[in-house]
């Protein structure tokens, strides 16, 4: 923004206006922080650019020894959408960690800021935003696998996996209370990988 100063000033003057000059730039700096936010960690950049919640953090490589940890923080239980897109070459079943191979190990940390307990999770994958991923499309849980040690949470006792008509974990067998956070962890495979494809997150409150 521009400030102009026509005619003669006073010294008062000149503070007033170099005190609004930081203010502005203050609120510009806050509108950025509060916007979308979009990172890398590993052969992919996770956004929370589709609203409802916070990324802060993603870090570690996606392999099984060094799986990507998200930490985010959700302000209410309705569903929201992590946005994930490949940022490096795609080679199906490649051993290198430099490039997309179909298999991304991840680690959700999850805040509940939403002011009500948690009983249940569900995360759902999807290639196609707010479609369901079929079994034949390659992307899911690990769906190879009929029980996999990948799959753990510190808040939830159990979990189930649906595959047809949808990719969904369901968390089950505990509680996540209030200003609290869960740690979930799982493996994705995709063995047609695309170059973007959508978590949801959907945390589950005790029906009335």
């Amino acid at each position: 923004m521009r400030h102009r100063l026509l005619g003669r000033v006073s010294a008062f003057s000149v503070v007033g206006a170099v005190a609004l000059l930081l203010a502005t730039s203050g609120a510009g700096a806050d509108s950025e922080t509060d916007g979308p936010r979009i990172l890398e960690a590993g052969a992919y950049s996770f956004s929370d650019e589709l609203g409802g919640f916070h990324l802060t953090s993603a870090s570690g490589s996606g392999t099984r020894d060094d799986p990507v940890v998200i930490t985010q923080e959700l302000n209410s239980s309705s569903p929201v959408t992590l946005v994930i897109r490949a940022i490096r070459p795609i080679r199906p079943f490649s051993n290198s960690e430099e490039v997309v191979n179909g298999f991304l190990y991840l680690r959700s940390e999850i805040l509940n800021n939403s002011g009500q307990a948690w009983i249940e999770f569900e995360f759902e994958l999807q290639e196609l935003l707010q479609k369901p991923s079929v079994f034949g499309d390659g992307l899911s849980f690990d769906q190879r696998q009929s029980n996999t040690p990948s799959i753990k949470s510190d808040s939830f006792a159990e979990f189930s996996r649906d595959f047809e008509p949808y990719d969904r974990l369901l968390f089950q067998n505990g509680r996540l209370d209030p200003l609290k956070t869960g740690s979930f962890s799982f493996l994705v495979t995709d063995f047609t990988p695309r170059p973007k494809f959508f978590l949801v997150l959907d945390p589950r409150i005790p029906s009335s």
